[in-house]
């Protein structure tokens, strides 16, 4: 039996043990049915957006594109190892600094996505309150359907 709904498949990474979680779930998928697999890192700037007199964020940034880069050539020889045609994409610039939520949801539209695969943290209470959740920002954005790939609940 192959998976005729996902022919185009978004995953994002961030080089966290839960973004391998998601992007073996994507492999899986892409695996059943010959899909392809968009695998997307977004530069979190959003810390770096404040005005500071003499403050160069250029270094901060360059190591935060790296780190992708890895992430990203990482994923690639996965995908390449179980014979899933794949793209990878570094976003380094988004609308509003830091919405990495927004990135992934716009990425997947311009790439004609028709699933999004994003690792969840499994943090709750206070943590998720002040910590936020990318992967339910995207939810709430998408204009495809998301499957949610949880790791390991934090603790405390």
């Amino acid at each position: 039996m192959t998976n005729t709904a996902y022919k185009k498949i978004v995953v994002a990474v961030d080089g966290s043990a839960t973004s391998d979680l998601a992007l073996a779930e994507a492999i899986r998928i892409a695996g059943t049915g010959g899909a392809q697999v968009l695998v997307l890192y977004v530069v979190d700037n959003g810390q770096l957006m404040f005005d500071v007199e003499y403050y160069d964020p250029t270094p901060v940034l360059q190591a935060l594109a790296d780190s992708g880069e890895r992430a990203l050539a990482a994923a690639a020889q996965r995908l390449s190892a179980q014979g899933v045609p794949h793209e990878t994409r570094l976003v380094t610039q988004q609308a509003v600094g830091g919405d990495i939520a927004s990135a992934v949801n716009d990425a997947a539209a311009e790439w004609g996505a028709d699933l999004i695969v994003i690792g969840t943290h499994g943090r709750r209470g206070v943590r998720r309150l002040v910590l936020g959740s990318v992967a339910e920002s995207v939810i709430r954005q998408a204009s495809v359907p998301v499957l949610l790939v949880r790791g390991q609940a934090a603790q405390g």
